[in-house]
């Protein structure tokens, strides 16, 4: 099986089996926020949006054949964080995929197909919602891709290799989206005994025994994936410069 069906039969897969559900999740869900913590998360995750889009067209008049990864690593985002795991307290965890995205492209290419993934998720599945689309936005799309781009760069200038940064980057990425998510319903909703802090630790611990092994989860299938682009995507890789000519010809032969 290719991988263009591997990708195809895993999103149909996901998306028959999954039901709407509004439970509250690491997606926020519909009208659960205040309006101004709403308008206030849309306005911060513009900016990123704005950029995506400009990067996105530059990238693809330099190198038009990027546009399969393009999908490929949206579609990788769509699957994955709309796997939800149930955690405690009726809510539920899931993973991100937005370090693949992140990885290839930079992270404010992922902000835009964080946002598009995030959009068809409220609009099919009843996961999230249009009102807290920009906490979403920032949280996952945001917030995700610029913690494992900036892990994958760090680990590779370190001198790691390229496994263990690609793994970081993924699990990381995953792991700083739920710190956001839970620092955003902390400040909305904060404790009465506690404030912020207190409401802080009461929305982390309720996903932290999902999270955890779900973000580790997602890095071993991240760096799979990206193992297997090294291999039937070379080119495209070579072309974004996280592949070399020596390389390229050891994957191929």
């Amino acid at each position: 099986m290719t991988l263009k069906n591997t990708v195809f039969w895993a999103f149909m897969l996901s998306f028959f089996l999954l039901t709407p559900d509004t439970a509250y999740a690491m997606h926020i869900m519909e009208g659960f926020l205040p309006a101004k913590w709403c308008l206030l998360w849309f306005v911060l995750s513009v900016p990123f949006i704005i950029l995506g889009l400009i990067s996105i067209q530059k990238n693809i008049n330099k190198n038009p054949q990027i546009k399969m990864l393009l999908g490929l690593a949206g579609a990788f985002a769509f699957v994955l964080s709309a796997l939800k795991i149930p955690s405690v307290t009726g809510s539920c965890s899931h993973p991100t995929g937005v370090g693949l995205g992140a990885i290839l492209f930079g992270p404010v290419t992922m902000s835009v197909l964080g946002c598009i993934v995030l959009v068809f998720q409220a609009l099919l599945l009843a996961h999230g919602g249009l009102t807290t689309l920009g906490a979403n936005t920032f949280s996952m799309a945001v917030v995700g891709p610029f913690v494992s781009y900036g892990i994958f760069k760090l680990v590779k200038g370190l001198g790691g290799p390229r496994w263990l940064a690609v793994f970081l980057a993924a699990s990381l990425g995953d792991l700083l989206t739920y710190v956001t998510t839970s620092f955003q319903l902390a400040l909305a909703f904060p404790a009465e005994t506690g404030g912020v802090m207190a409401s802080l630790t009461k929305f982390m611990g309720i996903f932290a025994l999902t999270q955890v092994p779900l973000a580790i989860s997602e890095g071993l299938l991240t760096v799979l994936i990206f193992n297997l682009l090294t291999v039937y995507s070379s080119n495209e890789l070579k072309s974004l410069y996280l592949l070399s000519e020596e390389e390229k010809y050891e994957y191929n032969n």
